[in-house]
């Protein structure tokens, strides 16, 4: 995930929208009008077009056979399949990552740890999603498979959304707690071991979200 400025208006729209959508304030079920959008965001129609339509792509917003749009809604179902799918995609990419990983890597890794952490502690959720996604893409990305992290950033995106996880979730903490052991565990060579914990992070948050959204 990037700060940097998006290159065009439908990609601003699009950075915007999925912004509202993650943080909660287009809440599941919002009707999407193109006019109101458009209108808000102070741009022409097509741009919220193509936004909508990317973002429909990307399973944050549902168009139904008569073209209404509306922001997905979440079940239970679907928030743990994400869930499985991001695990999948991001070990498999950790795992072909880390023999490939420098000691620059490493200062990297620790960088974007600590402003995951920051960022919390600020209540900027998007932040910090961004700083604790890059932890793992540092490591993707030396596997040098450019395809498996696209597909990562989908998912995450919409498990992120479906989650809605306020700077005060305990769902953080096992990202926090999970990427120290990870990192200090690749700081000492032991890059097996380093890839069993990130392994275990998908496990214990999927048990985590599993109880929350059963009320447990």
């Amino acid at each position: 995930m990037s700060y940097t400025v998006p290159p065009t208006r439908t990609a601003a729209v699009v950075r915007q929208l999925r912004n509202e959508i993650v943080t909660g304030e287009l809440p599941p079920g919002t009707l999407v009008k193109d006019a109101e959008l458009a209108a808000r965001l102070g741009v022409s129609i097509t741009p919220v077009r193509e936004a909508i339509a990317q973002l429909s792509v990307e399973g944050l917003i549902d168009i139904a056979p008569n073209r209404t749009r509306h922001v997905t809604k979440v079940t239970q179902k679907n928030a743990l399949e994400l869930i499985d799918v991001m695990s999948v995609l991001a070990c498999a990419g950790f795992e072909w990552g880390v023999e490939n990983l420098t000691a620059t890597h490493l200062d990297l890794m620790r960088q974007r740890q600590r402003e995951f952490v920051e960022g919390l502690r600020a209540g900027n959720v998007l932040a910090a999603g961004a700083a604790g996604a890059d932890f793992s893409t540092i490591v993707i990305l030396a596997s040098g498979n450019r395809e498996l992290q696209s597909m990562v950033d989908l998912v995450v995106a919409r498990t992120l959304r479906i989650l809605a996880m306020g700077a005060d979730s305990d769902l953080w903490q096992t990202w926090i707690t999970g990427h120290e052991e990870v990192l200090a565990l690749l700081e000492h060579g032991e890059n097996q071991a380093a890839v069993a914990r990130y392994k275990q992070i998908y496990v214990d948050f999927r048990v985590k979200v599993e109880r929350e959204l059963l009320g447990e």
